[in-house]
């Protein structure tokens, strides 16, 4: 069983689970979290993926066992909405024109469209099994 998941903020991004852990370098540096402080935010089972909307310091990271996306304010490191999605979220993408957020889901060939104002799925786009 998975115990808590954690996602560290600034220039390296780590998600955890209780058995291991995975780093990557963020292209886009969130100017107003400080590298030093690396603060440790709890999101849902089984993160993989991570974006950031740099118009609105806002972090999106999805959990695949949850099937969710956890939505975390980059200014005070806090979850602030947690937005259910399709089956298996592997993949996340934001427009920062259009504060829209996109969703791979693997277990159900699908793509959620989250509206990252309301953070609710506006659509649910079907797409191929291939």
């Amino acid at each position: 069983m998975l115990k808590h998941q954690h996602i560290r903020l600034g220039r390296i991004i780590r998600l955890a689970t209780a058995t291991t852990t995975l780093s990557a370098i963020l292209a886009i540096s969130l100017s107003s979290v400080p590298v030093a402080a690396s603060p440790t935010v709890l999101v849902g089972s089984a993160p993989l993926a991570v974006a950031v909307n740099p118009s609105t310091n806002t972090v999106y990271v999805t959990n695949r066992v949850d099937n969710s996306v956890s939505v975390i304010n980059g200014k005070t490191n806090t979850v602030t909405a947690t937005v259910s999605v399709g089956s298996l979220p592997l993949a996340v993408a934001v427009n920062p024109s259009t504060n829209t957020v996109y969703v791979a889901n693997f277990g159900d060939n699908s793509v959620s469209v989250i509206n990252a104002k309301t953070y609710t799925v506006t659509a649910t786009v079907l797409v191929g099994s291939g």
